[in-house]
């Protein structure tokens, strides 16, 4: 018998749960799974998922807690879908897996302190000393126009970019 864990009852929904209607969550995941609560966080807004996004990474123990503390007080990066991955803290401007990649990422150095790095593996922005200061290299580097995060992946965030241009280009 396979059991499945209950949905939450405090009223936060955590990564992979949903209400009603199904809707895709901070996760990526499309799972159907009703709640017991219909009154719980809508989980349409882009202000919800992403607050759901930073719930997750505070709670799976990947990233270093004054790292994550820093970022969430930056008001532009806090408006952006976090996600972690081999101690890394990754931003992205769309709330649905596979997530952008053209924004630095912070990475913990050998010895302490931490590396920017990205928006490409392959690239590099420097060392910093202080959760702060990987914080403002990352900022500094943020692309045009970036947030709040789009709900959607970043296919249709592409598609969704490509037709606000062209409704400004058929306005002028």
């Amino acid at each position: 018998m396979i059991r499945r864990r209950p949905p939450p009852r405090s009223g936060f929904l955590c990564p992979g749960d949903q209400v009603r209607p199904i809707v895709r969550l901070a996760t990526g995941r499309s799972r159907q799974r009703e709640a017991v609560h219909d009154d719980l966080v809508d989980t349409t807004s882009s202000t919800a998922i992403v607050e759901a996004g930073w719930q997750a990474v505070r709670t799976d123990g990947r990233v270093r807690t004054a790292l994550l503390a820093a970022a969430y007080a930056e008001p532009r990066l806090r408006q952006l879908f976090p996600w972690t991955g081999m101690g890394e803290l990754h931003f992205s401007r769309c709330t649905e897996y596979r997530h952008t990649w053209d924004i630095p990422y912070i990475q913990p150095a050998a010895g302490g302190g931490y590396w920017v790095s990205g928006p490409l593996r392959t690239e590099s922005v420097g060392p910093a000393d202080t959760p702060e200061q990987a914080i403002a290299m990352v900022v500094q580097h943020l692309p045009l126009g970036c947030g709040p995060a789009f709900v959607g992946t970043p296919e249709e965030l592409a598609t969704h970019k490509a037709a606000e241009h062209q409704s400004e280009t058929d306005e002028s």
